[in-house]
């Protein structure tokens, strides 16, 4: 169930479980170029007028209740009411973790901080054993932070998106080798 997700915090950020209440201010944001043109072609676009309460209603709630998908609204602290982006983990198979962010706030490493919460929240409550996530080669941003967290590219493919047929990735860490970074960082910090 939805109840079961927990609110997750960073240091600058809130990640709070996904509502239908969130519709309107994901429908604000989302709708951009810059934000869908390298998700995946299931994206209606044009981006239709009730796109973003029909996919919270329809997709994501019983997802989340059946416990195969995870999804959070992303806010900073330092504004919780404002919704930025969404961040969302998926049992599904070299599609575990995708995510999208306002690009008034891109740039600032928000989205590398959201993206450590859950993968920590993937290996560590949900037991998983590895952590896949597809990406167009063309979203520079999007790989620089699976290599900032320690994936490794593992294939290349043909894939669709919202902008058409794409040169894609999938991008891999193990649960090991999670724990062995985050416990490096935690280390680094202790000394400084």
């Amino acid at each position: 169930m939805t109840a079961d997700i927990p609110t997750l915090a960073t240091s600058r950020l809130i990640l709070r479980p996904l509502i239908l209440a969130d519709a309107d201010a994901v429908q604000a944001v989302f709708p951009q170029w810059d934000v869908v043109r390298f998700l995946a072609d299931q994206v209606p676009w044009p981006y239709p007028a009730d796109g973003a309460k029909t996919f919270i209603r329809d997709l994501a709630i019983p997802a989340m209740e059946q416990g195969t998908e995870w999804h959070w609204s992303i806010r900073r602290k330092a504004a919780p009411e404002t919704l930025i982006g969404v961040i969302s983990l998926r049992d599904k198979p070299d599609d575990n973790r995708g995510f999208w962010l306002d690009p008034a706030w891109q740039g600032q490493g928000l989205m590398t901080e959201a993206s450590e919460a859950v993968t920590d929240y993937w290996f560590e409550t949900l037991a998983r054993p590895v952590l896949r996530a597809p990406k167009a080669a063309a979203n520079e941003r999007s790989r620089r932070i699976s290599e900032r967290s320690g994936m490794r590219l593992i294939e290349t493919q043909d894939r669709d998106y919202v902008s058409g047929r794409l040169p894609s990735e999938i991008w891999e860490i193990t649960r090991d080798e999670w724990r062995s970074r985050r416990g490096v960082a935690a280390a680094a910090r202790s000394q400084e």
